[in-house]
């Protein structure tokens, strides 16, 4: 409770100095939120890699089959139950058309940012070598590497040698996570930079501006997501939605600051063993997965947006067309990476591949921020009711 305290009060510092308007203090916090976010995805990719690969080690790939098992009923049911949520709002909201001259200043917006085919998203996931993925920060391309070095060595006999390395990356690990509560430790100074930061954004202008209903179906889709939906599940499983949410709250507030599940992800770990007790060879199995896979946000903002861009296209919005995205949707946001605008690019990728008039994202870019922050803490949220359930199941 008192960490809590002291990072809302961090929060409402930082908000109050970026009201301020100080040219030189919006550059002092935004450099201090730069130096938190990069070290914590400096931290991200070896507790992605050692998670993974310690807990096969450890348990053996027999053991895993179940919570991975587990992990992905979840990771659908809830990521589903986001998009359906959005598609339910979509309808009843009922977005209207942008006018002509609006979509035209939207063009502008999209002048620097390139689209990538889907199948180059995909094929950008698989490792062509040992390096790359470290030096990319690829969350992905790291699980599949960490995932046949943990299967090679809980399928190697008993030996000295396994033994010798399986003692070594556990040792890293305990030392890695030293470094993370350490970082925690400091964390207050950083949550006055974001807050700061974003406190200055919105006093400029940056994000002032809405487009109305749509705003309202996406926000609110997240809303009744993070606080309805996700809390039935837990519910259902047994658990104390009020608790979990309490103890997970320091990686909440993480990911709603750093726009990132994958850079928040030592806290999320950390967090869930900690405060929520989720057992260790759970937690650092489940997170990293989940970090990666479960993103209930991003399916939300991909379905409504597509229908939305669409829409401006001249698509007609049936039924059909609503059942057919949701599942484009869910999938797409599975194959998503954990990390800042990952969700506007994919939905980009996407809209630019059927030859929707992409100009509509440009409208949508200024207010992104504020979108990306609330998806991340829904995601990440969901990541621990995920992690909370399959530890339940598994107890």
């Amino acid at each position: 409770m008192r960490k809590i305290i002291v990072w809302i009060g961090a929060l409402v510092i930082g908000a109050l100095l970026g009201l301020l308007g100080i040219s030189w203090l919006n550059e002092v916090m935004d450099f201090i939120a730069s130096v938190y976010t990069r070290l914590f995805q400096l931290l991200a990719v070896p507790t992605i890699m050692l998670a993974v690969i310690t807990t096969f080690a450890s348990f053996g790939s027999g053991g895993m089959g179940r919570i991975f098992g587990r992990t992905m009923v979840y990771t659908i049911l809830t990521t589903i139950a986001a998009a359906g949520v959005g598609a339910l709002l979509y309808v009843l909201i009922a977005p209207e058309n942008l006018p002509l001259d609006v979509v035209s200043s939207g063009e502008e917006a999209m002048t620097d940012v390139a689209p990538l085919s889907y199948s180059s998203h995909i094929l950008s996931v698989i490792p062509n070598n040992v390096v790359r993925p470290f030096l990319e920060g690829n969350v992905l391309s790291l699980l599949i590497l960490a995932f046949a070095v943990g299967f090679g060595l809980s399928r190697l006999p008993e030996s000295e040698n396994k033994a010798v390395v399986v003692k070594g990356l556990l040792g890293l690990q305990e030392l890695l996570f030293l470094l993370i509560r350490g970082l925690i430790y400091t964390l207050p100074l950083g949550i006055v930079a974001f807050s700061a930061q974003l406190s200055a954004q919105v006093n400029a202008g940056m994000v002032a501006s809405s487009i109305g209903k749509y705003v309202l179906v996406v926000l609110g889709g997240n809303v009744i997501q993070f606080f309805v939906v996700l809390p039935l599940f837990l519910l259902l499983r047994g658990l104390n939605p009020i608790k979990a949410l309490g103890k997970m709250m320091p990686a909440v507030l993480m990911a709603l600051f750093t726009k990132s599940s994958a850079a928040t992800l030592p806290v999320t770990m950390e967090t869930a063993e900690q405060r929520l007790g989720i057992r260790r060879e759970i937690a650092r199995f489940v997170l990293p997965i989940c970090t990666t896979i479960n993103m209930n946000g991003c399916a939300a903002f991909i379905l409504v947006t597509s229908l939305f861009v669409m829409q401006n296209g001249g698509t007609p919005i049936t039924l059909g067309t609503i059942l057919l995205w949701l599942l484009i949707s869910v999938v797409s946001a599975i194959g998503n990476a954990g990390v800042p605008m990952g969700c506007f690019f994919l939905t980009l990728s996407l809209m630019s591949g059927i030859g929707a008039p992409i100009a509509v994202l440009g409208i949508i870019l200024p207010i992104y921020t504020v979108i990306d922050m609330i998806e991340t803490a829904e995601n990440v949220w969901s990541d621990s009711c995920v992690a909370a359930m399959v530890n339940k199941d598994l107890g």
